[in-house]
């Protein structure tokens, strides 16, 4: 994205209220919400002080800079869009996963772009809730451990997004994985020195993963980014999921490398039995990569939190280092 994100006002954001709220409601106040790289989020206060959030989706609310479309079988593209987060949402329904009511399903015609209209969940992050209140935040990381294990119980014959029809895809889950973290690899490699020292053992690392793992025919829903950060506690100490926008069917190992990665002490309440070694080693590596490589292509735009975006980058540099014998 160029230049500064568009702010939204009452007036813009006025007939969205009306369309989930009802007509004769006022809207009192239009606040941006910190946080997200590919959508526009703002909390409404109508009249009688309720609150609901909306998300907004329009290239002038994606801080990422554009790229070339991804393959079609690619379960890993740029995931923004109201198609996407509508059929994300009926998926964790359908899987029993809390997220937030759905009030104005996606539209279009209210603004620019696209829209929708959830419940405001105030009870903060679980990212908040493990600083601020550690004892609680363990009976919201088991009930979370819970919806993980529903969620990954939801099984497809192929993997790809939740509305993505058409034959079924050409590469193993494995083989796509691969190609994206080699990917990965050259761009790191291109603007860190330390990376691009043991380019060739971090290849050689990938595919001798790669070649250990065998065959699947069967995938489980996964959220795709579930940090703590993108699960807010609810008035009944509910674990709410949030940005699903990335969620697609694939092998569950690839949301245990990322829940094990944000989790940290505390991913043995997510745990499940009965996952892949061979996957896990593999998919691990290649997040470190991804998480690398696509934090500095963020910063390639104006991205305004460059510290924080650095200190992932640093942190996976130190990580995926790491993984060499």
């Amino acid at each position: 994205m160029d230049g500064t994100r568009v702010e939204l006002a009452i007036d813009d954001l006025r007939p969205v209220a009306w369309a989930a709220c009802g007509r004769g409601r006022k809207l009192f106040s239009a606040e941006r919400l910190t946080g997200g790289t590919k959508k526009g989020v703002y909390r409404l206060t109508l009249d009688d002080g309720s609150t609901v959030v909306a998300y907004v989706w329009h290239p002038a609310e994606d801080y990422w800079p554009a790229r070339v479309a991804p393959a079609p079988d690619d379960p890993f593209g740029h995931a923004t869009g109201a198609g996407l987060f509508a059929a994300a949402h009926r998926e964790f329904i359908a899987a029993g996963v809390r997220v937030p009511r759905l009030l104005l399903a996606p539209t279009e015609g209210l603004l620019p772009g696209e829209v929708a209209v959830v419940e405001d969940v105030r009870g903060g992050t679980l990212q908040d809730l493990r600083r601020r209140d550690p004892r609680r935040a363990r009976a919201v990381l088991a009930r979370l451990g819970a919806a993980v294990r529903a969620m990954h119980c939801r099984r497809r014959d192929r993997y790809g997004r939740p509305r993505l029809d058409g034959p079924a895809p050409g590469r193993p889950v494995e083989r796509l994985v691969l190609d994206r973290a080699l990917h990965d690899l050259a761009e790191a490699a291109a603007r860190v020195e330390r990376i691009a020292a043991v380019r060739q053992r971090l290849a050689d690392a990938l595919t001798e993963r790669y070649a250990a793992v065998p065959p699947r025919s069967r995938y489980g829903l996964i959220h795709g980014e579930l940090g703590p950060d993108h699960v807010l506690v609810d008035d009944r100490d509910r674990p709410v999921l949030v940005d699903i926008e990335g969620a697609t069917f694939l092998d569950v190992e690839w949301e245990h490398a990322f829940l094990d990665l944000r989790f940290g002490d505390d991913y043995p309440a997510l745990a499940v039995d009965g996952l892949d070694g061979h996957r896990l080693r593999l998919y691990r590596l290649a997040l470190h990569l991804s998480l690398v490589a696509g934090p500095l292509r963020l910063l390639d735009g104006d991205f305004p939190d460059r510290a924080g975006m650095l200190a992932i980058v640093e942190h996976n540099i130190t990580e995926t280092l790491a993984q060499l014998p």
